[in-house]
């Protein structure tokens, strides 16, 4: 049995002359937490729209747990929990009032799958709280228990992250974590913070004006970008040549008249800033560097950050 649970093949949507998503290739593993990572309005809410039946393709398919979406949505959706938007909970009622209320409405009678729920996202049972008083991470923890609540083997996660305050984001991070690593969880969670994914993701899909640019696991893009050294000198291309000259590195990029960067795990930063100096050049600074998230995505996509 594959252990791809999503898989997209040139999924594209139109709107009028507008193409949102353009020939997408998505595969999301077992197990795993995929970071869908793009700017706003970069296509992500319209390929998770998508893959939920919400909004139809104009051509390409989907595939869920091996089987086609379209037709076999009965079967399919059941399986699948997800949070595209904020749920309309009722601000005078408690937590577990407010999911008492969904789980009647989905004609789930079990009220352990609510306690359950609920404890999975770290909010209490016997809660005399409003849902007027919680925090905004409290309310995207009851948000994510309400799509969990039937025990989904698979989430959809739309910005989970967007709005909430430094405590809220790291509350939902660690639980999303532990939903995948404790429960068995398959998380897709697409979000524009950079610095959140790279801690919560083990595969990477970057998504650029509809096309998906890049898919790969966290520890490839690691071992692709690695480390490399950067200088402040005064005068970059001749920096660069004196490099070449004296030590044979020939991968020095210049950056305008003054950064030079290498990325030659050989280089002796020691004896590169003996041989500028002394070549009569100002070196104001001279670093080892590692490659982040942000960096990749600005590579990736030609441009500048994604925030």
């Amino acid at each position: 049995m594959s252990d791809i649970i999503i898989e997209t093949r040139g999924l594209t949507k139109r709107y009028g002359d507008q193409v949102s998503v353009s020939k997408l290739n998505l595969h999301v593993k077992k197990g795993r937490i995929y970071g869908l990572l793009g700017r706003n309005g970069a296509g992500k809410t319209t390929t998770m729209r998508m893959l939920l039946g919400l909004a139809a393709p104009s051509a390409g398919t989907v595939h869920l747990f091996g089987r086609p979406l379209k037709g076999g949505e009965r079967e399919i959706l059941p399986r699948v929990g997800s949070l595209i938007e904020s749920p309309g909970f009722y601000p005078n009622l408690t937590g577990t009032e407010n999911l008492k209320i969904f789980a009647r409405l989905r004609k789930l009678k079990n009220e352990a799958a609510i306690k359950n729920a609920l404890e999975l996202v770290n909010l209490p049972w016997r809660d005399k709280k409003l849902y007027s008083q919680y925090s905004l991470g409290m309310k995207q923890r009851l948000a994510i228990a309400l799509a969990i609540m039937h025990n989904p083997e698979l989430l959809i996660l739309d910005e989970p992250l967007n709005g909430l305050d430094p405590i809220g984001i790291a509350e939902v991070r660690e639980f999303i974590r532990a939903l995948c690593d404790e429960s068995g969880k398959t998380i897709l969670i697409s979000s524009h913070i950079l610095s959140e994914i790279a801690l919560l993701a083990d595969d990477i899909g970057i998504i650029d004006g509809g096309v998906l640019l890049e898919e790969e696991s966290f520890s490839e893009l690691e071992q692709k970008n690695g480390r490399y050294f950067r200088f402040l000198v005064s005068n970059a291309p001749v920096a660069a040549r004196i490099l070449s000259d004296g030590l044979g590195i020939s991968s020095a990029a210049v950056n305008g008249g003054h950064e030079l960067t290498v990325r030659d795990p050989r280089l002796d930063m020691g004896e590169a800033i003996r041989l500028l100096v002394e070549a009569g050049l100002t070196v104001t600074d001279a670093h080892l560097c590692e490659d982040t998230l942000e960096d990749y995505f600005k590579k990736i996509t030609g441009g500048e950050g994604i925030a």
